[in-house]
């Protein structure tokens, strides 16, 4: 048996996460779930971000960004920052949240936040993967799990993207 790219990718055991930034006295907050730590020394996580989020262009003006990590009680946090674009909303209007020592939102009611500065990025087809060093980060609440991205299901609308067989025929 051979399953379709969908069924198989959304067994990855993805977090979802809300991405923040801040310039100029503007800042959005989006819902991701391709974060993933790639060094201890320095501490690094990197970041896929489609290059035409709005975020995007606050992250790469402040060269930060914050990652504030999902219980997975939240998917109504999820679905606030991931189904409204930040163009046309202020979706931090809502949410109780404070800024970092970098600048970026940290939402209050999460299970963690991290703050990084960009230190690298690069092209990877349809997104940029953004290279953050952690400069600060607090647990805010204990004993609830993670919210994964399989159990958003169709959320952010991606199964429309993935092809519907693999590259080599399967």
């Amino acid at each position: 048996m051979t399953a379709d790219p969908l069924s198989v990718f959304r067994m990855m055991a993805n977090g979802v996460y809300l991405i923040g930034a801040a310039h100029d006295g503007r800042s959005n907050v989006f819902t991701a779930a391709w974060v993933t730590q790639v060094s201890f020394d320095p501490l690094l996580l990197a970041l896929s971000i489609n290059r035409t989020h709005a975020t995007y262009s606050l992250i790469t003006a402040s060269r930060a960004f914050s990652v504030n990590v999902l219980g997975r009680d939240q998917l109504h946090l999820a679905r606030h920052f991931g189904c409204q674009s930040g163009r046309e909303a202020d979706k931090l209007a809502t949410v109780h949240h404070r800024f970092g020592p970098l600048g970026t939102p940290m939402i209050i009611d999460t299970l963690a936040w991290i703050e990084c500065r960009v230190v690298n990025e690069v092209a990877v087809g349809d997104h940029q993967l953004l290279l953050g060093a952690a400069q600060s980060g607090d647990l805010l609440t204990l004993g609830i799990g993670p919210l994964r991205y399989r159990d958003t299901g169709n959320l952010d609308g991606s199964a429309s993207l993935f092809p519907s067989e693999w590259p080599d025929g399967g």
